[in-house]
């Protein structure tokens, strides 16, 4: 290979992974700013900073749980903007007894799963539909790499709860069954993708439309 294309191959490959990723800083950090006045400069002036913006206390207790037994709260640069431009996050869930995380991926990070406390069933697919999975207790940890689909079960016989860290400020979160079921997907379609009828369609989408 010639030293042109070399030098070619190497810039590519290095912007595709730079592009994979969250950007690196070029500051020590950068607290959005949310003065009108001041909307042209993305970050506040360091001299109006305070501790304060870098403590987020909304994770101390447990949140709401769903219909499905999970509770889940968490904290991404929308929640907590002193993470911006760090390229990272995390999330706190709390799982009932027998309380379920539905399948789900996130596009722009990979997750790693500690647990707290309890018992959780927990795994991953991957791209070629294989399934890697197995029970997770207090003190360990599961990761999951970015893009797959992953899950998780409380199997224990009291409440559960886990933190999940990412390595990206804004992770984002697909939910399967509301991504198929809660949207505006032909009916035709998904009948003939999962051998459902129309009325069964139809209960899905009533259980998983937006609230």
């Amino acid at each position: 290979m010639s030293l042109t294309l070399t030098v070619l191959f190497v810039g590519l490959f290095n912007s595709y992974v730079t592009l994979a990723s969250d950007p690196d800083p070029v500051n020590d950090f950068c607290i959005p700013n949310r003065d009108s006045a001041n909307a042209i400069l993305p970050c506040k002036n360091s001299s109006n900073v305070t501790v304060e913006d870098f403590v987020f206390s909304g994770i101390k207790f447990p949140g709401k749980s769903s219909d499905t037994g999970l509770a889940s709260i968490p904290v991404n640069v929308n929640v907590f903007p002193a993470l911006n431009t760090l390229g990272m996050s995390m999330v706190r869930a709390d799982f009932d007894v027998g309380g379920v995380n539905v399948p789900h991926f996130h596009p722009r990070a990979t997750e790693i799963a500690f647990v707290l406390e309890g018992k959780i069933y927990s795994g991953f697919v991957d791209t070629q539909n294989k399934i890697y999975a197995k029970v997770i207790e207090k003190g360990e940890v599961m990761v999951f790499p970015r893009g797959l689909v992953h899950f998780q079960m409380n199997v224990g016989d009291t409440r559960a709860t886990i933190l999940g860290s990412f390595d990206s400020q804004n992770p984002g979160l697909l939910k399967i069954p509301s991504a198929l079921f809660g949207t505006d997907i032909k009916e035709q379609l998904l009948e003939k993708a999962f051998g459902l009828n129309a009325k069964e369609i139809d209960e899905l989408r009533k259980r998983f439309a937006p609230h």
